[in-house]
């Protein structure tokens, strides 16, 4: 009983790491869409206009 624990939890460990992985490379896709997409709008998209535009509205929820 206690190897098939053993391997159960190898195997998670295996497939934790692999998310972590895609969910890391997911981000950094989504930031660089960021990016490009700020600088294709002149900064008036992404995440600096969005921070700007709620700090002069006086917004205080998170989108």
């Amino acid at each position: 009983m206690g190897m098939f624990r053993a391997i159960g939890a190898g195997l998670m460990a295996v497939v934790n790491g692999i998310a972590s992985i895609l969910t890391g490379i997911i981000g950094a896709i989504a930031s660089f869409f960021d990016i490009l997409i700020s600088c294709l709008t002149c900064g008036r998209g992404g995440s600096r206009g969005h921070g700007s535009t709620r700090r002069r509205s006086g917004r205080t929820s998170v989108v």
